[in-house]
């Protein structure tokens, strides 16, 4: 079986600030990570012309990815321009059939954000199709036994946490990965996402009983797990 986890963001912030850690904690149990960013977020500073700012991103998603053990890839699309539709849905299919990976992170649905929310339309109908044996690609047909939604503060309505995933022995490799891109240092003037993304791993760790943590869902449309005893442990 795949010991992959991929990590489809509309942006590479997205990527490293609410999946890095998730991503990160895989590896450091021994498993691969790949972060997908769909576009290079090349329009978020209010300063740096969009050429120049997403050659940085593109230079840091690179940097954060291995500093956590992982790998860096693109797809190019415009920033404020991901679509949904077949086009994209089709290159994330043979990306899927590429890193073949068990378990996949995106954006949940209810965001306000239209990136995000066609990232997550693209993400659903891309694993459908890398599983249909009966789609001939260049790849052979591989199905992700799962979808999971990691916690971002713009993909917030209808967001339900459906179990805590601890963190601590990759905190600090996170947050110095995460430090990397010019938006978690605060220079683009927004949100202050170091703040939140700490306080938020600080936050679930109190409640998950351990230091630091982060909250992850399911897609409501998955079937519950089939169990033969009510010993969980």
């Amino acid at each position: 079986m795949s010991n992959a986890v991929l990590a489809i963001a509309a942006h590479p912030g997205d990527a490293f600030f609410s999946m890095g850690a998730v991503v990160a904690r895989h590896i450091h149990n021994g498993g691969r990570g790949i972060f997908l960013s769909l576009s290079l977020g090349e329009k978020g500073h209010p300063t740096i012309e969009p050429a120049r700012y997403g050659r940085m991103q593109h230079e840091a998603a690179r940097k954060a990815a291995a500093m956590v053990g992982g790998e860096a890839d693109f797809l190019g699309y415009p920033d404020a321009e991901i679509p949904s539709g077949d086009r994209v849905a089709l290159e994330i299919c043979d990306l899927i059939r590429k890193y073949k990976p068990h378990t996949i992170l995106t954006h949940w649905q209810g965001s306000w954000h239209k990136d995000h929310q066609n990232t997550f339309l693209a993400v659903r109908d891309g694993a459908f199709y890398a599983g249909l044996q009966s789609l001939r690609r260049d790849l052979a047909a591989h199905r992700p036994a799962r979808i999971l939604f990691p916690e971002n503060w713009e993909d917030a309505a209808g967001f339900r946490p459906d179990f805590f995933l601890d963190i601590t022995p990759v905190y600090e490799k996170w947050v110095q990965a995460c430090e990397v891109f010019p938006m978690w240092r605060g220079e683009t003037g927004l949100i202050r996402y170091h703040d939140y993304y700490r306080s938020l791993a600080v936050q679930h760790g109190t409640l998950a009983g351990c230091k630091y943590a982060v909250a992850l869902m399911r897609d409501p449309q998955d079937r519950p797990p089939l169990v033969t005893s009510l010993d969980f442990s």
